[in-house]
């Protein structure tokens, strides 16, 4: 071996060393790029503590023009976004990433132990108990809040999504939420042909261990029982109340605009 041919070796692994030790510098104590660290106050953060690139108040460099991540934005036609018009991580015909054995996201698979579920088993994000980020002041998910203007509600103050008039990404041909369509063979749909949730063979959630449904099994205290032990929907005196208290709002407004 030549003299050349060692120098050039020990150049090379010189370099290599000094590669990985810039590498393992810019680990934070926190485990994480120290640019991109929030409790560091790396560079790469903005005063909204997002990363600069990615924040739409600093006009990041990765925000288009509708006001998404340019990777992830359908109508720029995206990196991320795969030939079913989803995002590749995500898509089950693709074989994201990110979809699990179960068929569902890893993060929000209960069987799975996903990261976003919490010890309610439910997503902690949406979780009341938890405080979860995605939920407003009235108690409901933020997004889909008609009081807060939520970005999912559309003009016709429904969910954009299952909005027929809209043209809903959820609504089948046959004008239903294609989830819960039996001739669609929806994911909502059991072997017995039911709403999984409401079959009681399936065990559904909504089932409880009375074998009634949760939100009209007095005993469970359910939601849609009224203070007279009755569902409330037919209940003669709660109509009378909210008939009566409709008739006053009507007045009000009336008179308002008087």
């Amino acid at each position: 071996m030549s003299f050349e041919q060692i120098n050039t070796d020990n150049i090379i692994s010189i370099n290599n060393s000094s590669s990985l030790i810039k590498k393992k510098r810019k680990l934070c104590p926190h485990n994480r790029q120290k640019s991109k660290c929030k409790e560091c106050g790396g560079s790469s953060i903005c005063e909204h503590k997002r990363q600069r690139s990615q924040c739409k108040e600093c006009g990041g460099a990765s925000i288009c023009e509708h006001k998404r991540q340019r990777s992830q934005c359908k109508e720029c036609r995206g990196a991320s976004i795969c030939q079913h018009n989803r995002q590749k991580s995500t898509c089950k015909e693709c074989g994201g990433g990110s979809i699990c054995q179960h068929q569902r996201r890893r993060s929000i698979c209960k069987e799975c132990g996903g990261t976003s579920i919490c010890e309610h088993k439910r997503i902690r994000s949406r979780c009341k108990e938890c405080g979860g980020a995605s939920i407003c002041q009235h108690q409901r998910i933020r997004s889909q809040c008609k009081e807060c203007d939520g970005a999912s509600i559309c003009e016709h103050q429904r969910q954009r999504s299952k909005c027929k008039e809209c043209g809903g990404s959820s609504i089948c041909e046959h004008q239903r939420q294609r989830s819960q369509c039996k001739e669609c063979g929806g994911a909502s749909i059991c072997q017995h042909n039911r709403r999984k949730s409401t079959c009681k063979e399936c065990g559904g959630a909504s089932i409880c261990q009375h074998n009634r449904r949760k939100s009209t099994c007095k005993e469970c205290g359910g939601s849609n029982i009224c203070e007279h032990q009755r569902i409330r929907s037919r209940c003669k005196e709660c109509i009378y109340k909210s008939i009566h208290k409709n008739n006053i709002d009507m007045l009000l407004k009336a008179a308002n605009q008087i």
